[in-house]
């Protein structure tokens, strides 16, 4: 009797030690993808940090055309401004749609006030000629490459966690130690491809 309750008891003790196991690993396993899309949300504020702070440096050599419309340098200005009204949890991923839905639409208020920007620069051959001008553009448009790349990559990011979290037996702890799902960013139609931000120098004036 004493060796069939010993034989038990050690089954018991193996089998708890291995939940135990088992669950640290799977707990791990959480922890990590939950960093994995926080690091990945940091590379994408980033790449968008960086086009805002390409646009002063923008605005100071286009202003420095008389004739420049000082409306669409207000709208940029604005919109650059907006950005940094959006609020977002320090060193995380947005918790919630509605927060990435806000940071989404100032960056794309801004994106849009800069393609608007740079399709009126067309008209001023002496601006598109400054050396100035053209090292920004060629700045701009590698971040914008950049901010997609990032995007898509924390879009990644995120379903593999979001897909984590969901499974079983892993939803248990992942429920149990309050592990949520992250958002997505929102495709636009055509959003798929990276923005192009082209300016032919060499073509003839009209």
């Amino acid at each position: 009797m004493k060796k069939v309750l010993g034989v038990f008891f050690l089954v018991l003790v193996v089998g708890v030690l291995g939940v135990g196991i088992g669950g640290c690993t799977t707990y791990n396993g959480l922890i990590s993808a939950r960093q994995g899309v926080d690091q990945a949300w940091a590379q994408v504020e980033t790449v968008y940090q960086r086009r805002a702070d390409l646009i002063p440096n923008l605005v100071a050599t286009v202003s420095g055309n008389a004739n420049f419309e000082r409306s669409t340098l207000q709208a940029v200005t604005e919109a650059r401004a907006s950005v940094g009204q959006v609020k977002l949890p320090s060193g995380q991923a947005p918790d919630s749609s509605e927060s990435l839905r806000k940071f989404q639409a100032a960056q794309d208020s801004l994106g849009s006030a800069l393609s608007r920007l740079l399709v009126v620069a067309e008209r001023y051959p002496d601006l598109k000629a400054s050396q100035g001008f053209r090292d920004l553009q060629v700045q701009l448009e590698g971040t914008e490459n950049r901010i997609t790349v990032e995007r898509q990559r924390f879009n990644e990011m995120v379903g593999g966690y979001n897909t984590r979290i969901q499974r079983f037996p892993t939803l248990i702890l992942a429920r149990l130690f309050n592990f949520q799902p992250k958002p997505y960013f929102a495709a636009d139609p055509g959003a798929e491809k990276a923005p192009k931000v082209e300016f032919n120098f060499n073509s003839p004036q009209k």
